[in-house]
């Protein structure tokens, strides 16, 4: 059991340096957030559904389950729209610190979803967090609107991850994000039918952005997504969120080295990343003695 929970929390973060380079991914397409997404979620919906059919995992699902699976789906359609918006009116380091939230969030929702108390350290260092990235919002003001594009997707995004946490209990985690992609993709298209967004140029892309939209769909999506969902039979959402929050580090460092420019960010900037940085580690060693001490 400690060796699986130890591959689990080591396939987390490989989950979360790849979803570090999805930002960077975010950056270099050049075409608008919402397309982007649509996209996204089409392809990594197919990716998902041949998976499934090559492996001959059945794609029946509760009838209780589906209306769960179409919001989930709704709700990460929303959060990445808003996410790579974000990215786009800001930057990839901006957005990706915002992200740090997401364990507060997760401190305080959780206990609400699984009927546990509240715990003191996980609200501390959500606290913690918060005045790191309050050290970052005081010398980069100009990306307020980045940022609060930000903060309503890391939301989204803690709510969905609490929803699978339990939907994980019952169903495939491939099943489970099949559907919740194809869901998200169909919202879409039916915002983008009454909006009148279908036009010959949408479908009309560089090879530049159509590879960058597969690398973006397979690996960054279809792979990571499911892997997410399936560590957190053995992780909580907490540990996840909280996990996640090494996503800013590696992505603002990827973005430093790959895209440059305006993500060469202020030092007070890098300090509260650091300090991010630093509670997530401190957060894994309270939890593993606060864990040794209940079993011994």
């Amino acid at each position: 059991m400690p060796n699986d929970n130890l591959k689990s929390y080591l396939n987390l973060h490989l989950i979360v340096f790849i979803w570090g380079f999805t930002a960077i991914l975010g950056a270099l397409i050049t075409i608008d957030a919402d397309f982007l997404v649509w996209y996204r979620m089409l392809f990594a919906a197919l990716f998902l559904g041949s998976f499934l059919l090559i492996k001959k995992i059945p794609f029946q699902i509760a009838y209780s389950a589906v209306l769960k699976l179409v919001f989930v789906g709704l709700l990460i359609a929303l959060h990445w729209i808003f996410f790579f918006e974000s990215i786009k009116v800001s930057t990839v380091s901006i957005t990706l610190s915002v992200f740090s939230l997401g364990a507060f969030f997760a401190s305080l929702l959780e206990p609400i979803f699984y009927g546990r108390k509240v715990l003191w350290y996980e609200v501390f260092f959500g606290l913690v967090i918060i005045a790191g990235l309050a050290l970052i919002l005081q010398v980069e003001i100009n990306y307020l609107h980045g940022m609060l594009l930000a903060l309503v997707s890391i939301i989204l995004g803690v709510v969905f991850t609490l929803f699978n946490g339990k939907l994980i209990a019952h169903h495939e985690p491939s099943v489970i994000a099949f559907y919740e992609f194809l869901a998200g993709f169909l919202f879409i298209s039916i915002y983008f039918l009454f909006k009148g967004s279908f036009t010959v140029e949408s479908f009309v892309l560089t090879p530049k952005n159509w590879l960058l939209i597969l690398l973006l769909a397979s690996i960054c999506t279809a792979y990571a997504f499911t892997a997410s969902v399936k560590v957190m039979r053995r992780l909580s959402p907490y540990t996840v969120m909280l996990t996640t929050n090494l996503e800013p580090v590696y992505g603002i460092v990827l973005a430093y080295f790959i895209i440059g420019g305006k993500e060469k960010m202020s030092t007070e900037f890098y300090i509260g990343a650091l300090i991010i940085v630093i509670t997530v580690i401190l957060n894994g060693i309270i939890k593993h003695y606060m864990e040794k001490s209940k079993k011994e």
